[in-house]
């Protein structure tokens, strides 16, 4: 297929462009900043070039991974956000209907599923989330503009019956936390990987996933994230002993843990359930708590990339 990626100079962007072409697609990488995989600066905000692209290269598919992220908050004026990430995502699915394209996979977020009661820890037990949640209240702008370019899809496909498939991620960026710094960032991307997190390679390949299963879904919206080893009945727990929990689960953890001078989450607020996404869309991350506890005990690399000094291309171009 002729793929228009968007975001190809970005984290997610030069993972996935390659394996896009070594599954033999035909890739137009499109970002506003220069990278190994773009072919094409401009913005997805900018609705003449857009179509100009449309027009000459006759895409098949759309994968929209380009967006304005939460870090971005501090960098980029509110107005920037809806530009990007709501008109951008409007201007590529209408110009998908226009020129043919029989397919869309729009790259979303599970931060637009945490309200500020979710973020601050409120309640008693652990928040189990998955795509049933509901209210949604996005506590910031990116999740508010994410939110609506979601809502944008299922419009374009309530209309057009486009396929067109969101996939909410859990974390894979690799720099630091941006807001909680009591853990060493390589400690708490493990900890992470129990309840929130997945590798940007496990994000790529459910992209490619998404592309070959979208017209048989129609439509749809999935959590992506490492299986949790977590179930409901463990919330309780989580919220009080999240170190015992996961001791149960994984008795070398403590141990394995120790060594390295790590610590196991002593509270855990919410739980990602990636279940559907393994149930319709036929994909389960490959890596997850156990892969990291067995790194530890061989003493090999992390499965989780870490790199405090990374910064997007955008702010480097």
């Amino acid at each position: 297929m002729r793929v228009l990626l968007t975001g190809s100079s970005g984290w997610l962007g030069r993972f996935l462009a390659p394996r896009l072409r070594a599954a033999g697609h035909v890739v137009t990488g499109l970002d506003v900043a220069p990278g190994t995989d773009t072919d094409v600066i401009g913005s997805v905000g900018d609705r003449a070039h857009i179509d100009r692209l449309f027009a000459q290269h006759r895409f098949d598919a759309v994968i929209h991974s380009g967006a304005l992220h939460k870090p971005d908050i501090v960098r980029y004026p509110r107005q920037a956000f809806i530009d990007v990430n709501v008109a951008g995502t409007l201007n590529l699915l209408e110009a998908a209907v226009t020129h043919g394209a029989g397919r869309f996979v729009f790259t979303s977020t599970t931060s637009l599923m945490i309200s500020a009661a979710i973020r601050d820890g409120a309640g008693d037990e652990a928040v189990w989330i998955d795509e049933s949640l509901a209210p949604l209240e996005p506590r910031n702008i990116y999740g508010i503009t994410k939110l609506a370019a979601e809502q944008m899809c299922r419009l374009i496909h309530s209309e057009h019956r486009l396929p067109v498939l969101i996939l909410r991620t859990g974390r894979f960026f690799p720099e630091d936390d941006d807001t909680h710094h009591t853990l060493d960032g390589e400690n708490m991307k493990a900890n992470e990987l129990l309840h929130r997190r997945l590798t940007v390679e496990d994000a790529a390949d459910a992209h490619l996933v998404a592309l070959e299963r979208a017209p048989d879904i129609g439509f749809g919206t999935f959590i992506l994230s490492a299986p949790t080893p977590f179930t409901r009945a463990d919330c309780a727990a989580l919220k009080t002993d999240a170190a015992a929990v996961i001791a149960r689960a994984f008795p070398d953890a403590p141990t394995l843990y120790a060594a390295r001078g790590w610590s196991l989450p002593a509270h855990i607020d919410r739980v990602y359930d990636a279940g559907l996404a393994e149930r319709v869309l036929g994909f389960r991350c490959r890596t997850g708590f156990a892969e990291q506890l067995a790194a530890l005990q061989g003493q090999a690399p992390a499965p989780v990339t870490h790199d405090p000094r990374y910064v997007s291309p955008k702010e480097t171009r």
